[in-house]
């Protein structure tokens, strides 16, 4: 960054180039030795981390400047005479916002602090009043809050920069739930949330159990006002200001709502929490990421399945061309259409994310594991090893909350929509009721019959349905809270799909409940060793195996887009090692039962390739006595990341920086020891099956995630050495005390974890 004094020079510079090429003024100063400026006619909307200008001169040059002198950024307005300002390149820049995008790659967001803006290209330049752009923290007057009043049906809630938000509220049954006020809960996601010809699944559930619901749709989506940035401050701010507001209701029980929510709805409670409204009851996000940057850069792999396709997704849907927005603005919404003018600055964030090559210093603002230690209340959160849209890097945030009885996890192999599975569903409801409702959760018998029709419909299994009450002898909510807060906080679910009469169907075989999130674990280690084995003991002589880059697999997943998985079982392609593109390593059947669970693990690598630039998958199978050979997890790292991250990584997580300072490529030919981590996990291997290591590159073992690897002119090799001076291992978190039933899940039926049967690699022991 320049500095000040250099910044204003810079400034100065510019002024003089404009006097002599345009002779605009240059003879007269205001006193003070500046340019001469006139009250800015245009209007300025500040914000938090950004500020918006409308009603200026279209296709105009407006500068931002902080009152200090520090020359910042210019953007090019649009037809409407409309810009954003909210990323701030490293060095002053004019950016056309109708073509240019964002200049975000190197530098910062626009902080907290005050500011002019000039219009550059008027004559004599027009400039605004200083302001102030606020930050997350900057909490407006309750006056805000107190001054809305809510009811049911579509309408707009204000936050704090003006910005209306579109929401839509829905009452629960007063012929059954009895007259207000009711347990209520906050849906807040950039989907459709405030869309009043459909009801998101979180708030359709909690309505029929008797909550009101509120749909909140994000700034810059739906037809909600502001401009679009995936998790940005600007969000959680507005996050908070809609609780508060919410929690002012007549009809609000206790005034104190909760949060609901799956996904982008999960997440989004995540980073509103870490804001400490001081009026939210409790949050329940299911299937949620632990870091935006990392689940479109995993291992600093660009993710071009599923991320890069929810992002244009995003993009494109925070445009005005959503069917239900048309109609509402048709229908006479001058709110909604007037909302939509701003749209042009909506920032690409898929284009933006793809930008960012490496992890950007104002992630952290983002990143889930720095914010969630920042949650103060009670919490219950869901999440699938084998997520195919989230993943389940969200594991290595849970020690990251701070401790308390009223924190509850529950994890599992699985699915994205598994969140939404019967026996998580019951404790999601009992959590609900527990910390929103205040009340001993009691279903009622009239629900609890036409859950299990609803269940079939959803999952497509019959059958299935809520958990008996677990507190029908408790008369005293007290009472029965404190019994429930002296259950584990962590709750495991193995084998889910392999306990149920239809193969896949979403019931857990078995589980286990730990304190805390990773459990304790000792670590388990194997070494590669000659003939493809994963032998106790480190190799006594040094060999080296090879196998061949292979870029297209990056491209290849196991099923396709269209696959519904909701049902039991889903289409998948999952055929053998392909010869000469991956490495394969088995250890001697298992003499007893192991149980891994925890934050991942990694395999330690003495690594070397043709090229500069490596990426590398790892994936752990467990191969069966009886031939048949089940996906576990994988993981995958682009070589060049050096730097691993020691506030985040332990024993067994490693975390890398991914930091522009920590990347360096590759010497051809030379060797490094590099550790690629597996995503977080918990699966029991048999006494008699076989751990399985392959190493090969990205791609072909995940359902929708897809992985842009290197493109390289002609034939290129990566090796692999393993001896006793350059020591290659598989690191594994061990568990006791879980009871492993016997007999084998049979093939399929493992939710998210796909089988087929085992083919020996080449040369494989």
């Amino acid at each position: 960054m320049h500095n000040s004094s250099l910044r204003s020079l810079t400034a100065s510079s510019h002024v003089v180039l404009a006097c002599l090429l345009f002779a605009a003024g240059c003879g007269n100063d205001d006193g003070g030795g500046g340019t001469v400026t006139v009250p800015a006619t245009f209007q300025v909307q500040p914000g938090v981390e950004q500020v918006t200008v409308t009603g200026a001169t279209p296709r105009s040059t407006l500068v931002i400047e902080s009152t200090r002198g520090d020359r910042l950024l210019g953007l090019i307005t649009d037809d409407l005479g409309q810009a954003t300002f909210a990323y701030i390149p490293e060095d002053f820049t004019i950016f056309d916002t109708n073509s240019d995008g964002i200049p975000a790659n190197q530098g910062t967001t626009l902080k907290r602090g005050s500011y002019v803006i000039r219009d550059e290209s008027a004559d004599p330049m027009a400039e605004s009043e200083p302001f102030d752009v606020l930050g997350r923290g900057d909490v407006p007057p309750t006056s805000l809050y107190d001054s809305q009043v809510l009811t049911d049906g579509f309408q707009y809630i204000e936050v704090r920069d003006g910005v209306t938000i579109s929401t839509n509220i829905r009452f629960p049954s007063a012929a059954m739930w009895g007259p207000p006020p009711w347990p209520t809960v906050i849906e807040y996601s950039g989907y459709g949330p405030s869309n009043p010809e459909s009801e998101e699944p979180s708030s359709l559930i909690t309505r029929q159990l008797g909550y009101a619901t509120v749909g909140v749709n994000m700034r810059g989506t739906g037809c909600s006002g502001g401009v679009f940035d995936v998790f940005n401050p600007a969000q959680q701010a507005d996050g908070y200001d809609v609780v508060e507001t919410v929690a002012r209701q007549s009809w609000v029980l206790h005034r104190e709502p909760g949060m609901v929510g799956l996904s982008y709805s999960g997440i989004s409670q995540l980073f509103v929490a870490s804001t400490r409204p001081p009026h939210l009851a409790a949050i329940t996000p299911l299937s949620v990421i632990e870091d935006p940057w990392r689940q479109q850069w995993p291992g600093g792999v660009y993710n071009s399945g599923f991320t890069r396709q929810w992002l244009r997704e995003r993009d494109n849907q925070s445009g005005s061309g959503v069917g239900w927005v048309r109609r509402r603005i048709e229908s006479g919404d001058t709110t909604c259409e007037e909302n939509q003018k701003i749209r042009s600055q909506n920032i690409e964030f898929e284009a933006l994310g793809r930008a960012l090559e490496y992890y950007p210093p104002d992630e952290d603002a983002r990143r889930l594991s720095y914010l969630v230690r920042n949650i103060d209340v009670p919490l219950y959160l869901t999440g699938g090893w084998q997520d195919e849209q989230t993943g389940s890097l969200f594991a290595n945030m849970l020690d990251d909350f701070t401790p308390g009885n009223d924190r509850k996890f529950i994890v599992y192999n699985g699915r994205h929509p598994d969140g939404f599975a019967p026996t998580v569903i019951t404790r999601w409801w009992e959590f609900l009721e527990f910390y929103v409702a205040r009340r001993i959760p009691r279903l009622d018998p009239l629900l609890r019959n036409l859950v299990p029709g609803a269940i079939a419909q959803f999952f497509g299994v019959g059958g299935l349905g809520f958990e008996p009450d677990r507190f029908p002898d408790f008369t005293v909510y007290e009472e029965a809270l404190a019994d429930y807060e002296q259950e584990a906080r962590v709750r495991v679910l193995f084998e889910v799909g392999a306990a149920h009469r239809v193969a896949g169907a979403p019931v857990a075989r078995y589980e286990a409940s730990f304190d805390t999130w990773p459990p304790p674990a000792q670590p388990r280690t194997w070494y590669l060793d000659s003939l493809g084995m994963l032998a106790d003991q480190v190799p006594t002589t040094e060999e080296t195996d090879m196998y061949q880059h292979d870029p297209a697999s990056g491209d290849i997943t196991y099923t396709d887009g269209s696959a519904d998985f909701l049902k039991p079982q889903i289409p998948f392609n999952w055929p053998p090692l392909a010869a000469g593109t991956s490495l394969s390593y088995l250890t001697a059947p298992l003499t007893e039962n192991v149980v891994v669970a925890g934050n991942g693990g990694y395999v330690n690598l003495w690594f070397a390739s043709d090229a500069a630039d490596a990426n590398v998958e790892v994936t752990l199978t467990e191969v069966r006595p009886d031939g048949t050979e089940f996906i576990v997890q994988s993981g995958v790292l682009r070589v060049a990341h050096r730097g691993i991250d020691d506030e985040i990584s332990d024993t067994f997580l490693v975390d890398y920086t991914f930091k522009a300072e920590d990347f360096e490529l590759l010497t051809p030919g030379e060797f490094i020891e590099t550790k690629v981590p597996f995503r977080p996990f918990a699966h029991a291997f048999r006494a008699g099956s076989r751990l399985r290591l392959i190493i090969d590159t990205p791609g072909r073992d995940s359902p929708l995630w897809a992985y842009e690897n290197p493109a390289y002119e002609g034939d290129v090799i990566h090796s692999v050495k393993h001896g006793p001076e350059a020591v290659s291992f598989i690191l594994l978190p061990t568990v006791s005390g879980v009871e492993v039933p016997a007999g084998y899940p049979p093939c399929p039926s493992l939710r998210g974890q796909i089988c087929r049967p085992f083919v020996p690699a080449t040369g494989e022991g």
